[in-house]
């Protein structure tokens, strides 16, 4: 299929054939028809594109601090990669689009293949022939209402959003400064709630569209004036600003136009800085409104589903969403006399260039078109690349296929293999297929596809690499082991003991090896500080401390069924280390942790592991803590001997009063490179995986135990634990 992306790092925008989503729970897949450009949000965003990385930087003063940080703490060239990483990656914009229902994900009520739907969302409605949609982003329209009026459902909703939060009454005087899509959508919204409408604007040709409509509008120059005389000189009731600018000019002329304990509300995107006597001595309300109404940024809404009680929060993002339609198929909604221009998906780049003021035309509302009665097929689930030029196959005894195209993939394990020739390329999946291809395109892999069976069960790829979200590892393992694929997968290895058990019998009757990404045993520095401690034959005091940093409660990793919370889902990789130093079985584990209050999950926790030969691990695995200092430091403690370590930027051994230091000051090495090459070599000689299957499964049975040593505030005992599960 064809979609329109904006590239952030060169700035040009471009048309791209990207692999059909693969239908999924809770979704629904939709050929679309129409799309609405925002003048406002697309436009900021091309607009940043097209900027120098100097202007860039100047312009987002706050992610040049979060950059400096991150090279104060990580490095210099790891910076340096992930910045350049970060702009390398295209945006899929746009966020308001109409179509037929192709597929409906398992989940999805009253909906079918066929039914015509308007979409909503950032990442979801987007200019593409296909958009895969969460079934709280989506609203049915009826045959009366076109696919173009559908497409603006979106804006529409964010107009009506605003008005919501004002909630004025029948009769009273609003004024709408802006009469853009959003100002002029308003309008109609204002209208049919049976208020009294005026309107301003600095563009005479947006005033007369706005007079079109059956209300008073007014230049800019006239706005004061114009208003206390349209008010009586009492004020208006409610002010809207639905501009889009950085001036501030509109918050001050609202705070002259509203009336004594009126309300200005701020729609569009303007300058905020809100002068304080005449707010004061009116004592006006202000409100600012977000986006198209409650759900909008929640994650458990909008990506898993999950509605809002009706008795609670009446009105959603989808229920506006079916508000407007409602306007709309009521005639109490105009869109058409607001379209201005029209482009089909093709020539798309051409809508960038409108809403820029490249070609110097006025515009305001621009469609994107999309071809009818195409047929969908299965086969557009994959989109072939172009093979890398002088391939050679000889001797390349591994043939890869990617599952998952995230930041991880992006970020860390893309870039990393490219550094090992001997691997042969072959296919990326991702469940939209936008990130799969452009990761594809970037590092030479020959297709990108939607559908992971087709890498699972290819005939050509030996080797299954699963980066996917944590609730996908476990199935895809299993699958392809049974498939007599070799498997890397990026931690964890499972969210639960059955899953794990149910790994640990698929890995018995399969012939294929299996590796979980527990890098950090293959850090140099780790090794040297593993050489230097066994060499004691005493037992060993291991101290970890983790300044995880915090993540927000919505994010996808705190869901115990999708992410498994931050022990399972990065602890592991530490408690790995710890048993791989203390080189000896862990008895139990105990985890204790402080309250949450409101704020953490379960992820500032002390865990403590007790060894066979009487070693003893701490984890401290801390999300309170601040970014600026460094994320881990290790210690290990054993017969005169100290290791201390670092962040992996400095190693410091320590016996008889001698130090030997290393430090690495441009970069951190964490063993992503030496597990991956490990596992490859693996393959290539036919050794034995770098690390044993018991090992694997010890350690990420220990990460479960010391999630649940926590709920149950208990000391877990490995050995009485494995015969329960066993039972």
């Amino acid at each position: 299929m064809k979609q329109l992306l904006q590239n952030i790092k060169e700035g040009n925008a471009e048309i791209v054939d990207v692999p059909i989503p693969a239908i999924k729970s809770g979704h629904i897949l939709v050929k679309n028809h129409a799309s609405v450009v925002s003048s406002g949000t697309e436009r900021m965003v091309v607009e940043f594109a097209e900027k120098n990385l100097l202007m860039k930087a100047k312009s987002r003063p706050d992610l040049v601090k979060q950059v400096l940080d991150k090279a104060q703490r990580e490095g210099i060239i790891p910076t340096i990669q992930a910045a350049l990483n970060r702009l390398d990656t295209p945006m899929a914009l746009g966020y308001s689009s109409a179509g037929e229902v192709i597929s409906v994900g398992d989940g999805v009520e009253d909906i079918k293949p066929g039914d015509r739907v308007a979409c909503a969302g950032g990442g979801f409605a987007c200019h593409a022939e296909y958009v895969l949609i969460p079934k709280n982003l989506f609203a049915k329209i009826p045959d009366s209402v076109s696919y173009e009026d559908a497409a603006f459902s979106t804006l529409g909703a964010i107009s009506l959003h605003g008005f919501r939060i004002a909630a004025p009454q029948i009769g009273e005087k609003v004024a709408i400064i802006g009469l853009g899509l959003l100002g002029l959508i308003m309008i109609d919204i204002c209208k049919a709630a049976g208020l009294k409408v005026f309107g301003i604007d600095l563009d005479q040709s947006r005033v007369d569209q706005a007079k079109s409509k059956g209300v008073l509008a007014v230049h800019r120059e006239m706005a004061l004036d114009q208003g206390l005389n349209f008010t009586e000189n009492r004020g208006f009731d409610v002010v809207f600003i639905c501009a889009d600018t950085n001036s501030n000019d509109p918050i001050e002329l609202a705070g002259q136009l509203a009336r004594d304990k009126g309300t200005v509300v701020a729609v569009g995107a303007v300058g905020l800085e809100i002068p304080r006597k005449i707010y004061y001595e009116k004592e006006i309300n202000v409100l600012i409104s977000r986006s198209y109404g409650p759900g909008r940024y929640d994650h458990t809404y909008e990506e898993q589903g999950k509605d809002y009680p009706y008795g609670y929060i009446r009105w959603t993002e989808g229920r506006n969403l079916s508000a407007i339609i409602d306007l709309i198929e009521s005639k109490k909604m105009d869109f058409k006399s607001l379209i201005t221009h029209r482009f089909p998906i093709e020539e798309g780049v051409k809508a960038y260039e409108t809403i820029t003021g490249k070609n110097n035309e006025k515009f305001l509302g621009v469609i994107i078109q999309y071809p009818d009665n195409v047929e969908t097929k299965i086969s557009e689930r994959h989109v072939d690349l172009k093979k890398p030029s002088g391939l050679n196959l000889e001797g390349k005894k591994v043939s890869i296929g990617i599952l998952g195209a995230g930041l991880f993939a992006s970020a860390v394990f893309l870039p990393m293999v490219q550094k090992t020739t001997s691997v042969r390329k072959l296919g990326i999946c991702s469940a939209k297929g936008l990130s799969a291809r452009q990761l594809a395109k970037k590092y030479n892999y020959e297709f990108a596809c939607t559908d992971e069976t087709e890498i699972v069960k290819s005939n050509e790829i030996n080797t299954v690499v699963i980066l996917t979200r944590h609730n996908d590892h476990a199935r895809q393992i299993i699958s392809g082991l049974q498939a007599n694929k070799h498997i890397y997968c990026e931690k964890p290895l499972a969210l639960n003991t059955t899953e794990l058990l149910e790994i640990k019998q698929a890995y018995k009757n399969a012939h294929s090896k299996l590796m979980v990404g527990f890098n950090r045993r293959f850090s140099p520095f780790i090794l040297k500080a593993k050489d230097f401690i066994i060499k004691s034959s005493e037992p060993k005091i291991i101290h970890y401390r983790v300044n995880a940093g915090f993540i927000p409660s919505n994010h996808w990793v705190h869901d115990p069924l999708q992410g498994g919370g931050r022990i399972i889902g990065e602890g592991c990789h530490f408690i790995d280390l710890c048993i791989y130093l203390a080189d000896s079985k862990p008895v139990s584990i105990q985890t204790i942790g402080l309250p949450n209050i409101g704020k953490y999950n379960d992820d500032n926790v002390i865990i403590n592991i007790i060894f066979e030969d009487g070693s003893m691990a701490t984890i401290e695995y801390l999300a309170n803590g601040d970014k600026s200092v460094e994320k881990e430091t290790l210690e290990i403690f054993s017969g005169g001997k100290v290791v201390q370590l670092i962040d992996f930027r400095k190693l410091i051994l320590t016996s008889n009063g001698k130090k030997t230091q290393y430090q690495s000051r441009f970069t951190q090495d964490k063993g992503h490179l030496g597990s991956w090459q490990a596992f490859i070599n693996s393959i290539e000689l036919n050794l034995e995986a770098p690390i044993t299957f018991e090992a694997l499964f010890e350690s990420s049975l220990a990460a479960l135990m010391a999630v649940e040593s926590l709920r149950k505030k208990e000391t877990i005992f490995i050995d009485e634990y494995i015969r329960l599960l066993e039972n």
